[in-house]
């Protein structure tokens, strides 16, 4: 007889490959055709909220690695609470204005000088088409990616309503105070010719100059200072271009200053330092409290002009002179003593960052005529050369310096009249300022990790007033009238209200394409020729700054609540997106737009190095889906660690599938061992094996499903895999074939074990279906009745906890002696001793396992029998808490239907099968 007819062998629809590259799309299809985003919502209708709010990517150029991280982190989350039971809400973005889309048009048109012969209006009406092009193309590769959001209904800075939006934020922040112009060095890229904010600023390495100048006293200060004969004060600059902007000399107050033999005035603390590196020679001669200087002056050697003694704590004695060179114009610190003191702002730099005109009204320098046009940078030398015998000690170094994010050129700084959010002014109606407000909601918000709170903490502790101004054409305007005769700026309620009406009807365009009687409201008092348009735009972290009112308070998206749950993006977006938002919400709603702040790492091959084409390391997400599918992408999301940097490569997706088809094959052998079965035994007729896997399920998703809600997905994911290759595939399943595959159809033995896999599978289906929605949906589609219930799909299903239950197997103690079984058995098989543990059986008189039976013991190590017999021709031993379990080969016959050497002889079936077969006959 041909037994295998009568085996219950398993059976199942679902796949054992998944091919994933020819299949996603196809499922990713139908979802949208469905409007899965739109079921989601109505299955959770009235259900607790979670809101995402997602940070925009920027619209240029294709989607990477990194983008890929981040969406799928943020779409795991929100499924994480969809499949948790909260009605989710994911509403993507994207961030349309701003210097690099305006770069990628100069470059279509060849080049600035190309773009300046365009009107304002030609070039923003390139840009949009720019970044409208480039949102269209990252919207498909995100899909792509098996996120599932409002993809239909997306946030767009650059949409008519959501300009008029940023638009009355920045009136908002007027109107509580926040909002002042001034003149005021910041950041100048005289590259693209714009003021920047400190997000975008990138430090590269770069050459200067270090050099030591002597400011000679003047005659009254020596008189009053004490002095007699020659005495210079020394400073010390890496930028000798600023010395004709030179408006003072900062000392410490604390400090004592000394002169020497040969005539130079440095701080005590610097005097052994500077003979070390020969700026001088003499010895002290005199020592002075730095108070005496006070409102001295000293000489230009470059230009003979004044330069006032003043005293700032700003002065710190860890290298150079102890006596700091003061250009108001073209330093934070220098500009705060300067308004302490009151010092001249000279600024002879235009935005090209050369020399203007100012050096020659001024006679800063001497022949200034020929240092107009001359970039500062090249202006180094000459102003060096200049300085002759006062320039004491010259030498260049390399340090690290403030450069462009976009075109990579070195900063200055540059005093410009720009608008600034006042951070230590108080809004209208508060007692504390911006900062202090912004600061108490930091200590609020929850972070994952929590290093994100003191990171951010003193990011808004140190951060200066922020410059929201730009020097641009492709952004929302800063749309004020400034009234001609005076200066003032116009911020009646009124003009504003009308303004941001015409930019929801026609976008900011209509601020460069209408007139300024055309922006009044009709019957205004103020007359259009009187006024003037304010030409500057709003630097782009305004802009996404303040999504959580354009999108969360606004009625244009039903994107969630305000304030939203959680905000997720790279740790970078501490001192950008996070930081923006903060500063904008407090300062308009005196609340942080956020309840939480998730931040991840970046994106690294498997050494280590960051990514970059020259290397050859980069891995794009399209080449990975290409090969493997987007679900192994997903998997590599949940099993990295996203608090640090994020390690990607060919051999870390290879090992990433591997865990995949494992996690896929568990699911597939237990469908198939699900065929047949109509009601789940309960608990009570279980047998021991099956409420201990059971138990230990219910431990191991727990714990899982814990670690997930505290987005620690790598360590869910590693108890998770643990699980089931090492307990679940890799034991209970396998220990169970043979009650699976030769026990009768209706067994309680089978039922059992059937009922035990359908309450694990049920459970694991919703706890990884948030990771792996796409393999989830598959699973569910092949799955029994007995899974599905009333359910249609993987998106009607609510992750549920398995019931407790009780298990009197002692698996601790099973554990130990399989191990040490399983030592025997290699020897064993590589001597040939025997092919398969079911030749075996063990004997002991151990009471270890007392509260297990004889059949599941067996079953649990695969041998044919345990017993307290004696056993001859013993082939192994070993010893467990005292007492000796010896190893000999079974007695009995091989059954040919189940290999179990039950039988009494060979070739004939044993009790157990033949009363199987009995059965099937009757049935056949």
């Amino acid at each position: 007889m041909d037994y295998k007819e009568t085996l219950l062998l398993p059976q199942t629809e679902f796949p054992m490959r998944g091919n994933l590259v020819q299949n996603e799309p196809v499922r990713y299809a139908a979802w949208i055709a469905n409007d899965v985003y739109g079921k989601m919502k109505a299955n959770r209708k009235d259900a607790q909220s979670f809101t995402l709010h997602d940070g925009p990517p920027y619209a240029n150029g294709h989607t990477h690695i990194g983008h890929a991280l981040n969406k799928v982190l943020k779409d795991i989350i929100v499924k994480y609470h969809y499949f948790n039971g909260k009605s989710v809400r994911f509403t993507p973005g994207w961030d349309c204005h701003g210097l690099p889309i305006e770069q990628q048009v100069e470059k279509k048109l060849g080049g600035k000088q190309k773009k300046e012969l365009l009107s304002t209006a030609e070039v923003r009406k390139m840009c949009r088409e720019h970044a409208s092009e480039f949102v269209g193309i990252q919207r498909e590769e995100f899909k792509k990616l098996g996120v599932i959001a409002d993809w239909d209904n997306p946030y767009l800075t650059m949409d008519s309503k959501f300009e008029a939006n940023i638009y009355r934020t920045l009136c908002a922040v007027a109107k509580k105070g926040l909002l002042i112009e001034r003149s005021k060095p910041v950041y100048w890229s005289w590259a693209e010719r714009t003021a920047l904010a400190e997000a975008e600023v990138e430090y590269e390495d770069k050459e200067d100059y270090s050099i030591y100048v002597a400011f000679e006293l003047s005659d009254e200060a020596k008189v009053r200072a004490g002095i007699e004969g020659s005495a210079a004060v020394v400073i010390w600059t890496t930028t000798p271009w600023t010395l004709p902007a030179n408006t003072g000399i900062s000392l410490n107050p604390d400090e004592i200053y000394v002169r020497t033999s040969d005539g130079y005035i440095v701080a005590e603390k610097r005097y052994d330092a500077l003979i070390e590196e020969g700026v001088f020679t003499g010895t002290v001669v005199q020592r002075i409290e730095a108070k005496k200087f006070e409102n001295l002056y000293a000489i230009n050697p470059l230009n003979g002009r004044g330069s006032h003694l003043v005293l700032g704590e700003h002065v710190l004695m860890e290298n150079g002179s102890g006596c700091v060179h003061t250009a108001p114009g073209h330093g934070e610190d220098d500009y705060r003593i300067g308004l302490r003191y009151n010092l001249e702002v000279v600024m002879p730099v235009d935005e090209t960052g050369c020399y203007d005109q100012t050096v020659v009204r001024e006679k800063l320098l001497p022949n200034p005529e020929s240092f107009v046009g001359t970039h500062i940078f090249k202006a180094n030398e000459p102003i060096i050369e200049l300085l002759g015998k006062s320039a004491l000690k010259v030498s260049k170094f390399r340090h690290s310096y403030p450069h462009c994010w976009r075109s990579h050129t070195p900063l200055i700084y540059r005093a410009t009249k720009q608008w600034f959010i006042s951070v230590d002014g108080t809004p209208e109606g508060e007692t504390k300022t911006l900062r202090e407000i912004a600061q108490a909601e930091v200590a609020k918000t929850v972070f994952y990790p929590e290093t994100g709170r003191n990171r951010l903490g003193s990011m808004v502790e140190n951060r200066p007033d922020w410059c929201i101004s730009r020097q641009r054409d492709w952004g929302v305007p800063i749309a004020f009238f400034r009234v001609k005769a005076t200066g003032e700026v116009i911020l009646d309620e009124k003009v504003l209200n009308f303004i941001a009406m015409i930019f929801e009807m026609h976008s900011t365009d209509a601020w460069y394409s209408m007139s300024i009687e055309e922006l009044l409201y009709p019957g205004c008092a103020y007359k259009a020729d009187e006024l003037e348009k304010v030409s500057d735009i709003l630097d782009v972290w305004f802009d996404s700054g303040s999504t959580w009112n354009a999108v969360l308070k606004s009625r244009n998206y039903d994107a969630g609540t305000y304030p939203a749950d959680l905000y997720i993006e790279g740790s970078d977006q501490h001192r950008g997106w996070f930081q923006s938002s903060l500063f904008l919400s407090t300062a308009v709603e005196h609340i942080a737009p956020y309840k939480a702040l998730l931040t991840h790492g970046f994106t690294v091959d498997e050494k280590g190095e960051k990514m970059s084409k020259s290397k050859g390391n980069v891995v794009a997400p399209e080449s990975v889906l290409k090969e493997y599918g987007s679900e192994i992408l997903r998997l590599w999301v949940a099993m990295s660690d996203y608090q640090g940097d994020l390690k990607i490569s060919g051999n870390i997706l290879k090992q990433t599938a591997d865990q995949y088809r494992k996690l896929r094959n568990t699911f597939r052998i237990m469908l198939a061992n699900l065929d047949g079965l109509e009601s789940i035994v309960p608990y009570s007729e279980m047998g021991e094996l099956d409420k201990w896997i059971v138990a230990k399920a219910k431990e191991v998703f727990d714990e899982t499903h814990r670690l997930f809600g505290e987005y620690n997905f790598v360590q869910g994911m590693s108890g998770l895999n643990y699980f089931i290759v090492n307990e679940l595939s890799g034991v209970y399943i396998d220990i169970t074939k043979d009650r699976m595959y030769c026990d009768g159809a209706n067994s309680i033995e089978r039922r059992s074990t059937q009922s035990a896999m359908a309450i694990i599978a049920r459970s694991m289906l919703g706890l990884i279906a948030p990771i792996l929605t796409y393999t989830a949906d598959e699973i569910f589609e092949n799955a029994p009745a007995i899974l599905k219930g009333a359910s249609n799909d993987i998106f009607d299903v609510t992750y549920s906890s398995i019931e407790p239950v009780e298990s009197n197997w002692d698996d601790a103690t099973m554990k130990v002696i399989r191990e040490k079984f399983n030592e025997i058995v290699d020897g064993l098989k590589k001597e040939k001793v025997i092919k398969n543990t079911l030749e075996l059986v063990i004997s002991t008189t151990s009471n270890c396992a007392k509260t297990m039976k004889k059949a599941d013991i067996e079953e649990y190590l695969v041998i044919s029998k345990w017993c307290a017999c004696e056993l001859k021709d013993i082939l192994g031993s070993f010893d467990y808490e005292g007492e000796t379990f010896n190893i000999a080969l079974a007695t009995k016959a091989k059954c040919p239907r189940c290999w179990k050497y039950h039988s009494e002889k060979e070739e004939m079936v044993c009790p157990r099968c033949t009363s199987v077969i009995s059965g099937w006959m009757v049935a056949e």
